[in-house]
């Protein structure tokens, strides 16, 4: 597959490549059956990138186990692949807690440091972290600050993200996570991980398509 530097070398010529390709590449996939069509089309956050956007839930035991699945497949991707998360709460109360976790450890830098921990420390060791003081309490045992922790989950800023990523959900008609979407446009359906991954494969592929024929200049007019 070519690297984003050839695309932008080959220009035109990649396009009509990419263009022929993607039917290969979806002719097996059915709307409603592995993805659904998102109308009207919602706008991201990394414009001129392919932003698949995860919906997902710390408590959720589906998504500790998608969570290493989702990391080996994005080390995969080419480098227009973009990965946004977005924690869920579905009015869930350990589930809107851990949601503000999320975006407090964001805030603060150690989301990279303490993302996974956090799943195990849940789903692994069963610790009770639902809410602000044993959240603050476990991030003082593994590398941060608890007050500092604290302050951030108390934030105007992180209470808007929290209700902002479920705004964010019902939009994208998301019932059940982990949840995987592309380009605020299409939402990858499947049985299984593996079943969700290819789809999602499929319609990067699609997006990577549609994106390099917009970039082709329009063809000069004979006289």
């Amino acid at each position: 597959m070519p690297t984003p530097r050839s695309v932008r070398r080959l220009g035109p010529a990649l396009a009509a490549l990419l263009l022929a390709l993607t039917p290969a590449l979806l002719a097996a996939q059915q709307a409603g059956t592995d993805y659904r069509i998102l109308s009207p089309p919602h706008p991201t956050e990394h414009p001129g990138k392919i932003e698949v956007t995860e919906f997902f839930s710390y408590a959720c035991p589906h998504c500790n186990e998608f969570y290493p699945k989702l990391r080996t497949w994005l080390a995969t991707q080419q480098q227009d692949v973009v990965l946004r998360r977005v924690p869920v709460g579905f009015n869930r109360p350990p589930w809107i807690n851990l949601a503000r976790a999320f975006y407090a450890l964001q805030s603060l830098g150690l989301l990279d440091q303490l993302d996974g921990p956090l799943f195990e420390a849940i789903h692994d060791r069963h610790e009770q972290l639902f809410d602000e003081d044993s959240l603050a309490q476990w991030v003082g045992k593994n590398g941060g600050s608890a007050e500092k922790f604290a302050a951030a989950y108390s934030a105007f800023s992180v209470n808007n993200q929290t209700v902002q990523a479920d705004a964010m959900a019902e939009d994208y008609g998301v019932d059940g996570v982990p949840t995987l979407a592309v380009d605020g446009r299409y939402v990858a359906l499947g049985n299984t991980f593996p079943e969700i991954l290819k789809n999602t494969d499929a319609l990067v592929a699609k997006v990577r398509a549609e994106h390099a024929a917009a970039s082709k200049p329009p063809a000069k007019k004979s006289r």
